[in-house]
């Protein structure tokens, strides 16, 4: 078998078991437009902490149940409601300290890019520094955070793709994949490579991934 088509083979298991986006499992329908954009700002922020992506996605989760899916609501939300909504979503060891900063990154969306952040895209006009630098201009999304970002939203904002951040390549290396963004993006449509990236980031974070990929792959040969 051609190395091309063990790679193939790895990809299609990982995307077959694992393939589903941080933003989907958060109960985000991404699209470009301002609200799923917000949701997904929200969701990077919670994953950027030291803290278990499952714990970030249900807290996510519990936010925009609890209503704070837009930058206007989750301002105005008293300080309170912000920490239980966190606190529901199991979100407990920084629950005070994101709480307050989600509020004032809201805040800070609505004064800069009144609450949209396709404004913040035209801003960058497609320079990848340029637009993580103005996502860590918000209050807690930070480095980790700016780059989940563009992980997850280069599926609707297709000028930052292949974006593969060095937690995606930590996976690929564990599975015997190319460690090139752009070796890694031809293995599948250009539509899946965020969900190919957030399927390397589970293998990197979880061993059995990997080994369960592997195994299932085999079963192509």
């Amino acid at each position: 078998m051609s190395p091309r088509r063990a790679h193939q083979d790895l990809v299609r298991a990982l995307l077959d078991r694992h393939g589903r986006t941080y933003a989907a499992e958060a109960g985000i329908r991404l699209r470009d437009t301002p609200q799923p954009l917000y949701q997904l700002l929200v969701l990077a922020d919670l994953l950027g902490a030291r803290i278990r992506a499952s714990v970030a996605v249900a807290a996510a989760r519990a936010l925009f149940d609890a209503g704070l899916g837009t930058p206007r609501r989750m301002a105005d939300a008293p300080w309170r409601q912000r920490v239980e909504a966190l606190g529901a979503g199991g979100y407990r060891r920084y629950d005070e300290s994101t709480a307050t900063r989600l509020g004032d990154g809201a805040r800070l969306l609505l004064d800069r890019y009144g609450g949209d952040l396709r404004r913040m895209r035209e801003a960058a006009d497609g320079d990848l520094g340029a637009l993580r630098g103005a996502l860590q201009e918000l209050p807690g999304v930070g480095l980790a955070g700016s780059g989940i970002f563009v992980r997850e939203v280069q599926g609707v904002w297709p000028e930052f793709a292949p974006y593969l951040d060095a937690k995606a390549l930590q996976g690929a290396r564990r599975l015997g994949l190319p460690e090139d963004p752009d070796r890694l993006r031809r293995l599948v449509p250009a539509a899946e490579t965020a969900a190919l990236a957030s399927a390397l980031v589970r293998a990197a974070l979880d061993r059995s991934v990997a080994e369960e990929v592997r195994e299932r792959a085999g079963q192509f040969a």
